[in-house]
């Protein structure tokens, strides 16, 4: 089975979905959880509302991309302005766990090296 390459849609209109930007905000990686803090307000870019729309719920950055059908980068941009806004929180789904709780390094040293083996 062969799959289609993904259309990550027209240059002319990322840029203008982006005003121009092509630096993302940081804060935001593929599994960064994010939940919209209000609806749609009349006149919102209508990325910013679907965005809003999607997150009722936490919804990862990635889950958020495939649903819109743009590159990440794009969404990260445009997660960006809503944070900025206050209309969307977003924190690491791992942001709640203490590093003591996390698994040892050698410990998954051991289980990568064992992997290897198989």
């Amino acid at each position: 089975m062969t799959r289609k390459p993904v259309d990550t849609g027209d240059p002319d209109r990322l840029y203008t979905v982006t005003g121009g930007r092509s630096r993302a905000d940081d804060s935001f990686d593929l599994v960064t959880l994010v939940v919209s803090e209000c609806r749609p307000t009349a006149g919102m870019q209508s990325e910013h509302a679907r965005i809003l729309e999607l997150c009722r719920h936490p919804t990862a950055v990635v889950e958020v991309a495939a649903e819109l059908k743009l590159p990440i980068t794009v969404v990260r941009i445009l997660l960006g302005d809503l944070l900025a806004m206050g209309r969307i929180t977003a924190r690491h789904p791992r942001a709640a766990r203490s590093v003591a709780s996390l698994p040892d390094s050698a410990l998954l040293k051991e289980v990568l090296h064992g992997l290897r083996n198989l």
